[in-house]
């Protein structure tokens, strides 16, 4: 018998079983891995969508808090020196007015405080303002502290500043002006009158006096004394009363004309009757200013106090011509 030589097939090792099965587990276990890494990829960016559209402060009060915040300023003065004030920062503003707005009086409220300097009518003399040149020049002057003047306090000032009125070089230069408010950081405190018969009034006697020096030879625009205020309030000036209502229109027209040309700045509105008749506008201005408050006092006496048609002439014609009009209360008021 012949022998038969069987092969039989060779079972396959249990390593080889083993390795496949782990290469499918490493397999399967990257795709989970994968999975799951696309969706917390998916899951952060939502997050970091979420974060980037979540609400940003309230920029309004931002908006509402940086006007209420006046620049701060190290001058160094080239005249003198400011010795251990050198450290003390100044704030620097401008009263934009008109003659006979009570702006003289509230120059002397101002420079009643400790801390505060208010150079006067700077640009009253023409060669100051000629041209923008010239202005820059004596604004430069001013902020520097180089401008002396009996109201200078020199080394500790915290606010320097001037009054300037609207008809000396103000509008006819405002955009070069308003640029270099921004730039400089200097607040601007509108100072109006809202009774602007009694403004035209006063306006008229103070013209009068220039010529007249009612008080023994001598032109006051501001009195200190009863007195003094009882002669200059003794002449009645005779009021055009054909162009009066269009001359008050112009009037009004020229403020609102400079708070809208000068709006962009860091700003206060007031108003002299205000000023008198609440003792808070002061605080309000100290505040705005950025200095310790303080009681601000004034030795000016006020001139035409009582009606007004105790001080006009021609005062029935006056009277006659804006009752019934948008002026009338005018005619009833005070201050």
């Amino acid at each position: 018998m012949q022998d038969t030589l069987l092969i039989k097939p060779s079972k396959k090792s249990p390593l080889f079983l083993r390795t496949i099965v782990l290469l499918f587990a490493m397999v399967c276990g990257i795709y989970i891995c994968t999975v799951c890494i696309k969706q917390i990829s998916t899951t952060v960016t939502k997050m970091n969508i979420q974060v980037i559209q979540s609400p940003s402060p309230d920029s309004n009060i931002i908006t509402q808090l940086e006007p209420r915040i006046p620049t701060l300023h190290y001058p160094k003065p080239e005249t003198f020196s400011r010795g251990e004030c050198s450290k003390n920062p100044v704030r620097f503003f401008v009263i934009l007015s008109m003659q006979r707005s009570g702006s003289g009086w509230f120059e002397t409220l101002l420079n009643s405080h400790v801390n505060v300097s208010s150079n006067g009518e700077i640009f009253s003399l023409l060669e100051r303002r000629k041209n923008i040149s010239n202005i820059v020049q004596t604004l430069e002057k001013v902020y520097n502290l180089d401008w002396f003047t009996s109201a200078s306090k020199n080394e500790c000032s915290a606010a320097v500043g001037f009054k300037w009125m609207l008809n000396q070089g103000l509008v006819e230069h405002h955009k070069e002006i308003l640029e270099y408010f921004n730039h400089r950081g200097v607040s601007v405190i509108f100072l109006f009158r809202k009774n602007l018969l009694r403004r035209m009034v006063s306006v008229l006697a103070n013209s009068y006096d220039r010529y007249a020096k009612l008080l023994n030879g001598t032109h006051k625009s501001h009195v200190h004394s009863q007195q003094e205020a009882t002669a200059l309030s003794s002449y009645k000036p005779i009021i055009n009363s054909a162009s009066l209502i269009s001359d008050l229109k112009e009037i009004g027209s020229a403020a609102v004309k400079a708070l809208e040309y000068f709006n962009n700045t860091r700003h206060l509105v007031l108003y002299y009757e205000d000023l008198i008749t609440n003792c808070t506008k002061l605080k309000d201005v100290q505040e705005f200013l950025g200095i310790p408050l303080m009681e601000l006092t004034s030795r000016q006496v006020k001139i035409h106090k009582g009606p007004l048609s105790d001080f006009v002439k021609n005062w029935d014609d006056v009277n006659k011509t804006l009752t019934g009009t948008e002026y009338e209360s005018f005619l009833l008021a005070d201050y």
